[in-house]
Formats: structure tokens, sequence, C-alpha cells
């Protein structure tokens, strides 16, 4: 039986560092308590324009699919399952006499989304753990054929890797929906290769849990925040870097860890594929992700309970702010509401993001236009190098 690396099927738990604003344990208890990591999560360039079989296909409107399409379930799985491949990480081994040769045994399998395809090569993202400290990697398609894979490039701070297959395998990229608009109860498919290739292309069903989730997991390159959507679809070991899909067969996420307790069931992650699709872009460009620092963690004011937003310094649309390191305290404070950056309305982290990331690099400055005591301020960060800061 191969499975993946035991550590990504557990969350780790930790209290938080500082004191919070009163709505802020609720919030953490939503996410097992989980301190979180400060610092911007992930880089987007919408400005560079690579060749066309390097770029990440665009969002498709969900409500536009289901309008033209109106397939029944079976009919949907089927056109989506040949982009859902194996991934198997190959890892060579010491011979049993020192002057042997080494040897190439498997490691661990995982699964993987083919989202861009032409005549000559198929681009497929899964997740870093996945393909970790592979010598060789291949690639099982849905019709049991195997392949050598190139890897591309992997973040381990957001669990993403891209490998190219070359060939034409007259295979279908997978839609991408916009995560930015799931909602909490919307049916769910996870496809993937659970327990390993025996079981390719299985589905379960489920829902939306929480469409927006923060925690600290432990990864090769230290403690990171995840922003992930919470499911109950049952993902196991094998299923990590495999699709979430919705009722359209777009992909929503990218399967990448549960908690594994013995008094816990059904709670499943995924990436959100809007955050997928910024890191692709990165790592295609790149080979890595490269990030401008700030020092903060922040949650989207609509993710917060309605009940709760009245315990905010001001009831006001934005991004708030959560934790800040010693640094970014001298210009942001816990509590505050960030509603625009320079001069731009922002309604979400991934709104601020994408603008800071296409926009800005380290050194450059940052003006925030924030709340705080229920005053309308102005205030202005210098970003910082992740790589230096870490």
């Amino acid at each position: 039986m191969n499975t993946e690396e035991e550590h990504v099927d557990y969350i780790e738990a930790r209290p938080a560092a500082r004191q919070q604003p009163k709505f802020v344990p609720l919030l953490m208890a939503g996410v097992l308590g989980s301190a979180l990591t400060l610092g911007a999560d992930y880089l987007i360039d919408h400005n560079t324009k690579p060749d066309t079989h390097n770029t990440v296909p665009q969002i498709v409107d969900n409500a536009t699919v289901q309008n033209k399409e109106n397939a029944t379930l079976p009919d949907m799985l089927e056109k989506v399952s040949p982009a859902i491949v194996g991934v198997v990480n190959l890892q060579k081994t010491n011979g049993i006499f020192p002057d042997a040769s080494r040897t190439e045994t498997e490691s661990g399998t995982g699964s993987g989304v083919i989202y861009q395809a032409d005549d000559q090569a198929a681009y497929i993202v899964t997740n870093n753990h996945v393909v970790e400290g592979a010598s060789d990697i291949k690639v099982q398609l849905a019709s049991g054929k195997k392949v050598d894979a190139e890897l591309l490039g992997t973040d381990a701070l957001t669990d993403i890797a891209v490998l190219k297959i070359k060939g034409n395998f007259n295979i279908k990229p997978i839609a991408f929906a916009d995560s930015n608009k799931i909602r909490t109860g919307d049916a769910v498919y996870a496809i993937g290769n659970p327990l390993g290739l025996d079981l390719s292309n299985s589905v379960t069903r489920g829902i939306i849990s929480a469409k927006e989730r923060t925690m600290t997991v432990s990864t090769s390159a230290g403690k990171s925040t995840v922003k992930a959507i919470q499911t109950d679809t049952a993902i196991n070991p094998g299923n990590s870097g495999g699709a979430l899909i919705n009722t359209a067969g777009q992909l929503i996420g990218i399967n990448s860890m549960k908690i594994a307790a013995a008094e816990v069931e059904g709670i499943g992650f995924a990436i959100p594929s809007n955050d997928a699709r910024t890191v692709i872009s990165e790592i295609i460009k790149n080979g890595k992700v490269i990030r401008p620092y700030m020092g903060v963690a922040l949650i989207s004011s609509n993710s917060i309970p309605e009940q709760y937003r009245n315990e905010m310094t001001a009831n006001k649309e934005g991004v708030v702010v959560l934790q800040t390191d010693e640094y970014a305290s001298k210009t942001l404070q816990k509590g505050d509401i960030i509603t625009a950056v320079d001069g731009k309305k922002v309604t979400s982290d991934s709104e601020l993001k994408s603008y800071l990331y296409q926009n800005k690099k380290a050194g450059d400055s940052l003006k925030f236009t924030i709340y705080r005591d229920n005053k309308e301020m102005e205030v202005s960060l210098i970003l910082r190098d992740d790589e230096n800061v870490r």
C-alpha cells in the first residue's frame, strides 16, 4: 500500500502567542486554535505574458457553465476524470553492498491535476509534499499509461508543485472556478488516488464546510500559514494533489491535507483554486515563488461571523489585521481594518495580495487606508524580502 508522508495528514494546533481582540479566539476556535505565522502568503503577476503553453487558465463562470451543460453527475465526472492523474515519487536507495549502484524505489504516490495542455505537452499541478525528495517522478494517466514527468518548480510554504509531461495526450484540462465565490454548503467532489494507484480516480462527495480557514502547518521550509477550504468530503492519503470540484466539474481547490486523529471525522482541506493559480504562475515564471513580506496575518472581514463583527473597531468591509510582527506593529495594529491599498478598494485578503504582488517588490512602500478606533486614517509600510526575514 502506497501512502503519503504521515505529517501532511495532521494540522498542528498551537495557542496564539499574543492577546487577540475579543472576536479572534472565536475565529481561532474554528481552526483548532492555530497560531498564525506572520507574513504575506502568495505572489501574483498578471502583467507578464508568457508563451501560450505556460499560461494559467482563466477562471470560468460557474453559472454560465451549468446553464450550458445540464449534464448528469456521471456525465460530468466522466468528462473531468481524465484530467486527474496519479503522481509517483521515486527515490534512490542504497543497495545491500557498499559498492552496489543505488536503485530507485517508489517512495509514495499522490494525485495531480492537468490544468494546461497542447499538442506537445501537458502541465500538472500537485502538492509539494507529494514530490518532495524525488529523484524521478512518473505520472500515471487515467488510461493507466505511465510517463516521465519534469519538475518545473515547487513552493513548500503553499504546498504547490508544477510538473510537465511531454507528448500529445488528447486530454482536456480542467477548468478553474473562482474559489472566492464558493459558499458554505455547496456540494463538492474530490477525485484522486486514495491509498495508492490501485484505487485511482476514486470520487467522494461532500460539501463546503467553511469557505476559508487559516492555520499553521509544518513544512520543509518551516512554519507556514495556510489558507484553505474546509470540506467533509473524504480525503485520504494519496488524494493529496487531486481535485476538489464543484457540480459543474470545475476546479475549486487542490486537496492537500486532513486532520487525522481517532476522534476526528470528516475534516479535510484544499488549497483554493485562486491561490493555486497565483502560485502556478510564479513557478512557471521563476521556478519558485518570490515574496515581498508584510509581517501581518490577515482575514477577510466577510469571513468573520456577523454576530462578532460588532466587536471590531469598525464594522467595515475590508481586511482585518489579526497579528503583526514587531516591525509591522509600528504601522499596523491587531484589529485594524484595511479598506484600501494605495487608494484602491480591497474587500478580501486575496484582493490585497493580488494587488501587492502584481505591483510591489521588496523595498517599495505600501499605503493602507485603515479604520482604527472607528476613525479612518492612512499609514505606510516598507515591504521586506521574505527570504531575509525568515
